[in-house]
């Protein structure tokens, strides 16, 4: 059976009235940049850090061959065979599954929104970065220039330039104050770029495509190089990859492999099936789903050696910095002569010292300088790229050239994936009948842009950090796994297992064999279930808290954990309602009309209407 057969689509239609990729290349560069984003630089190497290290990877790749790959080539080859976007996908598959699609759509506005604030922070620090010296290394002067202002010396000049030069942040999420024309500024030039990268579809995209796939992947091998060759390097990369199996034992680790898999590979966005469906349809999706799924995970695994060699380099500098202040103490207080006898025996020295004078050396107040402490301040995502890599930066010879390399590299990798966000919301927008085909696509890219940097305003107020958080962990998060579920089992229990297989065999020439067959029936919905359990377990134990900045408070850093209020928590839940209900609001639509349409019908019987008819006395 024939894909346009089983579908009652003309084939000269289905090849003919879309545009394609200029070449495979293309298409898989576009698939590549559009998972490769910036998680894999600055989460994966955190959840490898937190969670024992290379014992980490075997839940990882558990994930990644039962839910990530099969998930993937379902994605690809629905795409590919229908080659319609997200909303026609589903529509075609059965009208009461259209929800799925439009669920989609609203998610990759929502994720768009505060995925390009991200790129928008991101452009403000390079900007920034060809000061010099580079205005996060050093804390300013107060108004009396007689010293620090107090919040930066409290804190660090790293986090006094992020949380107050960067972000201008409130203490409370209630307190939303005024735009910061700054970031305003940024955010309308992350939308221009993005009108202007995506302003003729995939016409466009695929010429910008070239660079911002591939460019990330230069700068990361520069970072190796010069990363492998610090002092430092080869603590932080035995520090993340050294295993540490009874971790394993821990259900968030399996949770969190498995949320993370699934998120670092775009799935459920409607941009795959976008990308796929400007594919020939005889094109090897299974190839393809292997290949991009592969190369978007030996991604995480490369990126963590440079950000871990510099984070190494940080560990061991700041452990020295700790022991040179400890030996000029012993040193002022002991009249010892030569620093250097100290700093080769230090150890020793101090076992020593501690041994006969215990009174003096209490009273010196010595820090604890453990290399382990210094390694274990982790941090991920803002927290890594902004807080932790920035400081690491500063201590780099050249830190002004490292400092642009690294912006521009999480730029790209951005822009790359707000391709595929952005493609998931123009495709299926200008296939509905809501929008006439006439609309030029210049003018339907213009007006997602202007609405979507208009909405995102929210997001450069005073309180916008917060409210970013609050969209990428309750819109970018729960939506996801539920619009999948009800992608694999639509697929396999609505269009059919045989049919869709069929389908696969017309498209790449062999039938999918026994893995592909047991991940899309059994596996990957039951995986996906008890991630969705787990997930929802884990939140309700306990109360939704958010870190807000607080400069007076007594801590480091300079921030406590507070409580969502009652309206916002309303908040959080509509983000996770407002993708997920369009499913069963479109099947109850479908439901409804199909009972009053076999009423209608029932109506309009003769024999019904012989029967209503007046009788005659």
């Amino acid at each position: 059976m024939s894909n346009a057969q089983s579908l009652d689509i003309p084939e000269d239609l289905q090849e003919d009235d879309r545009p394609k990729w200029d070449n495979k290349f293309q298409y898989i560069l576009s698939c590549i940049g559009f998972a490769v984003g910036l998680g894999n630089v600055w989460r994966f190497p955190y959840l490898c850090q937190i969670y024992g290290g290379g014992a980490f990877l075997i839940p990882y790749f558990i994930a990644l061959v039962f839910e990530g790959i099969p998930l993937f080539h379902l994605e690809l080859a629905i795409g590919q065979s229908m080659r319609k976007g997200s909303i026609g996908v589903w529509n075609n598959i059965s009208p009461y599954l259209g929800g799925v699609g439009i669920g989609s759509l609203m998610v990759s506005f929502l994720v768009s929104l505060y995925y390009n604030t991200i790129l928008a922070w991101v452009m403000w620090y390079f900007v920034n970065s060809f000061q010099e010296p580079l205005p996060w290394s050093i804390c300013p002067l107060n108004g009396n220039r007689t010293g620090y202002i107090e919040e930066c010396h409290k804190s660090t000049s790293v986090n006094y330039f992020w949380y107050r030069r960067a972000l201008n942040i409130s203490s409370d999420i209630t307190d939303s104050g005024n735009l910061q024309w700054w970031l305003v500024l940024c955010l309308a030039s992350s939308w221009a770029i993005v009108y202007i990268c995506i302003i003729r579809g995939i016409e466009s995209t695929g010429k910008a495509i070239y660079v911002t796939a591939t460019f990330p992947y230069l700068v990361l091998t520069i970072f190796l190089i010069r990363g492998l060759t610090l002092p430092g390097a080869t603590e932080g990369l035995v520090y993340l990859f050294t295993p540490n199996l009874n971790i394993l034992k821990n259900p968030r680790v399996w949770l969190d492999a498995a949320t993370q898999i699934f998120f670092s590979l775009s799935l459920a966005f409607g941009g795959l099936i976008a990308f796929s469906s400007y594919n020939s349809q005889k094109n090897d999706c299974e190839k393809d789903a292997v290949t991009i799924a592969v190369v978007n995970s030996m991604t995480s695994i490369y990126a963590s050696i440079p950000i871990f060699s510099v984070l190494g380099f940080k560990a061991i500098t700041g452990h020295w910095d700790c022991l040179d202040r400890n030996i000029i103490s012993i040193i002022n207080e002991f009249d010892l002569p030569d620093q250097s006898i100290l700093r080769d025996n230090y150890t020793a020295w101090l076992e020593f010292l501690n041994t006969t004078h215990p009174k003096k050396i209490a009273g010196l107040k010595l820090r604890n300088c453990d290399l382990q402490e210094f390694l274990d301040q982790s941090a991920s995502g803002t927290g890594l790229a902004f807080i932790v890599f920035t400081e690491a930066i500063i201590l780099m010879p050249g830190s002004q050239g490292w400092a642009v390399l690294f912006f521009i590299m999480l730029f790209s990798l951005g822009l790359s994936s707000m391709f595929g966000n952005i493609e998931g919301i123009l495709t299926p927008l200008s296939e509905v009948r809501i929008i006439s085909k006439s609309v030029p696509k210049e003018v339907l890219s213009g007006i997602i842009c202007l609405i979507s940097f208009v909405t995102a305003l929210c997001f450069t107020l005073r309180s916008g950090s917060y409210w970013l958080e609050v969209f990428d962990s309750y819109a970018g998060s729960l939506p996801l796994l539920i619009i999948s579920f009800f992608e694999v089992t639509g697929v396999v229990y609505v269009y059919g297992i045989k049919r869709f297989s069929d389908d696969v065999k017309w498209m790449t020439g062999r039938q999918p064999n026994f893995y592909w067959q047991v991940s899309w029936r059994i596996i990957s919905p039951l995986l996906m279930l008890i991630v969705f359990i787990a997930f929802v377990t884990l939140q309700t134990q306990k109360q939704p808290s958010y870190g807000a900045w607080n400069p007076k408070y007594e801590g480091f850093p300079m921030k406590e954990e507070k409580d969502y209020p009652a309206w916002i928590l309303a908040i959080c839940v509509l983000l996770v309602v407002i993708p997920c209900i369009s499913i069963p609001t479109v099947a109850f639509y479908h439901l409804i009309k199909r009972v009053l349409g076999r009423r209608k019908r029932k109506d309009l019987n003769p024999v019904n209407t012989l029967s209503m008819a007046p009788q005659e006395n």
